[in-house]
């Protein structure tokens, strides 16, 4: 709320919206059916331009298209990993004790 606060509600929108983008990209072509969770919560951790530069560094591996799915889903969860680590963030979901 405070990012649509001082943004403005259109600009704040128009974030998530490629929040969601690159989400859609993260489950689509790197999700191995381990990490749905990790990419969901980096993508609402992570600022935008965070997630834009994880892209582009996946994008820029040369032997992508060479790597099982449990291998890029492993780089891509190591380039966000890392990225939230420099922010002093933990993509690690914790549950709530009963």
């Amino acid at each position: 709320m405070e990012k649509a606060k001082r943004f403005g509600i259109d600009a704040y929108n128009a974030e998530q919206a490629e929040k969601a983008d690159i989400l859609e990209v993260l489950l689509s072509n790197y999700n191995d059916g381990r990490k749905k969770t990790l990419f969901c919560v980096a993508v609402n951790l992570l600022e935008l331009q965070e997630l834009q530069t994880v892209l582009r560094e996946i994008e820029r591996k040369s032997d992508r298209e060479t790597l099982t799915l449990k291998e890029k889903s492993a780089f891509a969860a190591g380039l966000l990993q890392d990225a939230a680590a420099i922010k002093g963030i933990g993509l690690k979901l914790h549950k709530k004790k009963r």
